[in-house]
């Protein structure tokens, strides 16, 4: 009997978009800690990079005892080039990481319930504990800079209250005369949280339309950029519906630099990513919002981004862009020869 089983469909599956991601991210880093002018900042990244280098080698590992053939992923060779200008400038490093990192928390805590071999579970289950590390980084280091901006403050509750009437859940409130019912706690932070990180993912993907070197893909990024303008101006009116601020970074712009730093490939995929987790932040936020307008709104953003992220995909595929994830045996081919 083997010391230990082989690996399962599930658990090839999801090392493999691991592996994907985390050379992303490598190169990205390697992007960002050449052009970091804080000191401070190019510690957590170079830190970072170290250990996501380590899993990205455990990964490998795996890979070659099972012999299974390594993912192309992403390479230092064809998919960035530290010696091009700045493409984004004021902290927008750490809050790209910040965002990568909450995105990556969330898939190895997926990933963990996927899993049944022993050093496949620990694996992802010290990935996320890294990914908690750097992500609590980062998000000090923006507080402390001044680039990240609080959910709004309220007033302590003094007392339990219980919902009386079914006009809560329409969003209506107890005086017909003044219009929807005042947002509670829960629905402000997943409003104020897809602000945020559609802020972030505007940024970025307009530098992205900065330099992209296929015009069908720069199209492409410019139509993301309008798309996440819209979803931040329509959850901002929601915000100011009721008297409460939509929260504004201070930092994070993309520079006049037209040189790509990253190829289209690996900025096509880290916007497909971003999309992906987009669409299960909007589907978490309808989830927990009593208020039956917000759901609708939230439906639509990810229609929107749904049908987004598929034309992307077709750009992908038609510029041999997206390594297809490994499948099932076909049975019906294998009879036939």
């Amino acid at each position: 009997m083997p010391e230990k089983p082989a690996i399962t469909s599930s658990e090839l599956g999801t090392l493999w978009l691991t592996y994907q991601e985390k050379t992303m991210i490598l190169r990205m880093l390697e992007y960002f800690i050449e052009k970091a002018d804080d000191e401070k900042a190019k510690d957590l990244m170079t830190n970072l990079y170290n250990e996501v280098d380590l899993f990205v080698n455990k990964i490998i590992e795996i890979f070659k005892n099972e012999g299974a053939t390594i993912p192309v992923g992403f390479t230092t060779t064809q998919d960035v080039n530290k010696e091009v200008p700045k493409l984004y400038d004021n902290g927008f490093d750490i809050m790209f990481v910040r965002l990568l990192k909450e995105i990556s928390m969330g898939l190895h805590s997926l990933n963990i319930t996927m899993s049944y071999r022993e050093d496949v579970v620990m694996l992802f289950k010290d990935l996320t504990a890294m990914t908690q590390k750097y992500y609590n980084q980062c998000t000090q280091y923006l507080l402390e800079k001044g680039m990240l901006a609080r959910p709004p403050y309220v007033p302590m509750p003094q007392s339990v209250e219980f919902v009386k009437d079914t006009s809560y859940l329409s969003g209506l409130a107890i005086n017909p005369f003044s219009g929807k019912r005042t947002l509670n706690t829960v629905e402000v932070a997943h409003l104020h949280h897809a602000i945020d990180s559609n802020t972030t993912g505007m940024q970025m993907i307009t530098g992205f339309a900065q330099c992209a070197t296929e015009s069908e893909v720069k199209r492409y990024f410019n139509e993301g950029a309008e798309l996440a303008k819209g979803i931040i101006k329509e959850l901002s009116e929601t915000l100011l519906e009721s008297d409460l601020p939509s929260p504004v970074p201070s930092g994070g712009n993309a520079t006049r630099s037209t040189i790509a730093p990253f190829s289209d490939k690996l900025m096509m995929y880290c916007t497909s990513l971003f999309c992906s987790f987009s669409v299960g932040s909007s589907s978490l936020g309808t989830a927990f919002s009593l208020r039956n307008d917000l759901p609708v709104k939230m439906t639509v953003f990810m229609k929107d981004i749904f049908e987004y992220a598929h034309k992307g995909g077709k750009i992908m595929i038609k510029n041999g862009w997206m390594e297809e994830v490994p499948q099932m045996a076909e049975r019906k081919q294998i009879m036939k020869k």
